[in-house]
């Protein structure tokens, strides 16, 4: 059963909440451009499993989250409505450390959050985190979707990662038949996100101080690794760490391989919340 979140605007977020009894820490994931939070329904088990409680939510303009599917207004409501989620889980349990994870756009909504909140967490986590333009609209092809968005904001353009999201063939199939998943995505929401969005954060990567942990699949074919190693390079984080992990498409925690990546991230996650970390096995 999931819970309903009224944002200051009357959209409401679909929430999911996987709480230990005693939490030695708390994360929130932001998932993916096009997916929803129960995708991560293995990552919230796992996580669990090692006493770190789950709040995941369906981002807005997807999965069961109440607004438009497939259209945002403006890239930083993201980053706010991240910021109403945190309220509720330090309101639900104002003692426990809390930490961010993001994939992807998740990724992108989790780098706004850190330099838009600076001091709000203990930590985030970059899973192929899109804080760039992608190949697709990098240049004048960006630019051109903004020029073009002026007159055709609700130009309904299609969702074409599927193919290349893991190498785990049966991971693409039920991407593909998952009624939840976005199968097209208006104009506005892409040059949001992809275009000013990303621009945004370029302009503004040197403010980004949080605790971080970056990972990337080495074979990312949606957002280049070099995108992580940007990332690293840019920010001015005094405590921060990358992975890249050889021969892995974008979805990492969905690869085969995804129980050595959550032992990464959990340990890394007991360390700066400071507890002695020894049960989790791979």
């Amino acid at each position: 059963m999931g819970n309903y979140l009224e944002c200051r605007d009357g959209t409401k977020l679909f929430y999911l909440k996987d709480i230990p009894k005693k939490p030695v820490a708390n994360i929130l994931i932001n998932h993916g451009f096009a997916e929803h939070c129960s995708r991560y329904d293995y990552v919230a088990k796992r996580l669990k499993e090692e006493n770190i409680g789950v709040y995941r939510y369906d981002l807005r303009g997807h999965g069961r989250s109440q607004s438009k599917k497939g259209h945002i207004r403006d890239f930083m409501d993201f980053a706010k409505d991240a910021d109403e989620m945190v309220d509720l889980i330090k309101k639900e349990n104002p003692d426990t450390p809390l930490f961010m994870l993001g994939h992807s756009m998740g990724g992108f909504v989790t780098c706004l959050y850190g330099i838009q909140y600076p001091n709000r967490l203990e930590g985030q986590i970059f899973s192929g985190a899109a804080v760039r333009r992608v190949p697709q609209v990098e240049g004048f092809k960006g630019d051109l979707y903004r020029f073009i968005n002026l007159f055709l904001p609700n130009m309904k353009v299609k969702n074409q990662l599927s193919k290349d999201i893991c190498s785990v063939s049966k991971v693409v199939e039920e991407y593909e038949r998952d009624p939840m998943v976005l199968t097209e995505a208006t104009l506005n929401f892409y040059v949001q996100f992809l275009v000013k969005g990303t621009d945004w954060i370029e302009k503004n990567i040197e403010k980004y101080r949080c605790t971080c942990l970056i990972t990337h699949g080495e074979k990312d074919k949606i957002v280049p690794k070099e995108t992580a190693i940007y990332l690293y390079n840019s920010i001015s984080s005094k405590d921060k760490e990358i992975k890249i992990y050889d021969d892995l498409y974008h979805e990492i925690l969905n690869e085969k391989e995804r129980d050595k990546i959550l032992f990464d991230m959990i340990n890394w996650l007991y360390k700066k919340a400071d507890i002695s970390f020894n049960s989790f096995s791979i």
